[in-house]
């Protein structure tokens, strides 16, 4: 059983705020990943923004994305994490996994949306044993993947956001707790920082295409 958890918009943050920052944010993303594993599973490497961790079943998947997203949503101005959970099996070479269990589980958490939790079929199953909602996404065609596969998304406590996403950085910010606020062409921003809200003044363009709410 294999779960990627990825920083959305990690690219974004490091270019507004700095390497060093960056670094922190993936390392702050390891020290909880590390401190929720649950009994059986292993943090199997961590690559930039991104965490891959084995289960030896999905309800312990599930149950450890319960328990790493609530604790990452807690960190002021955290980005939010998209995760994608399959069932399969791999090859272990040294301390690393390969194989088209763990391609597919990749694959997944690159579609997943900032704050989403995307799975396959036998994982949804577990989902919903547990009480968890699911929602049929239908049969979606992975990059490099032969046969479609059926993608649920699951309403796991602490994915999702309420608040505004900062349109610079891409970090999710508290409305009652922004750094500035800006109007543009009749829709409102809000910012982690005054830097951000600084940057989006001099170029809005930049930051609304594709970058709006």
């Amino acid at each position: 059983m294999f779960a990627f958890v990825d920083l959305a918009g990690f690219t974004a943050a490091t270019e507004a705020h700095g390497d060093d920052t960056a670094a922190e944010l993936a390392q702050q993303l390891v020290d909880a990943t590390q401190t929720t594993l649950l009994a059986g599973q292993r943090l199997i490497k961590s690559v930039g923004d991104a965490v891959l961790v084995t289960s030896p079943e999905s309800s312990t998947a599930i149950e450890w994305v319960a328990r790493l997203l609530p604790r990452l949503r807690a960190r002021p101005s955290y980005p939010l994490a998209s995760v994608g959970l399959h069932a399969g099996s791999a090859v272990e070479r040294g301390a690393d996994v390969f194989g088209a269990a763990v391609n597919v589980a990749a694959r997944i958490t690159a579609l997943a949306i900032p704050g989403q939790v995307l799975a396959t079929d036998s994982v949804a199953a577990s989902a919903r044993a547990l009480g968890i909602e699911t929602t049929d996404l239908g049969l979606t065609r992975l990059r490099n993947v032969a046969e479609p596969v059926e993608l649920f998304e699951l309403r796991v406590s602490g994915s999702g956001y309420g608040g505004a996403i900062d349109p610079v950085c891409h970090m999710p910010v508290d409305r009652d707790e922004a750094a500035g606020r800006l109007r543009h062409d009749g829709h409102e921003f809000w910012f982690c920082s005054l830097e951000c809200a600084g940057r989006f003044a001099e170029a809005p363009v930049r930051y609304v295409q594709g970058g709006r709410e």
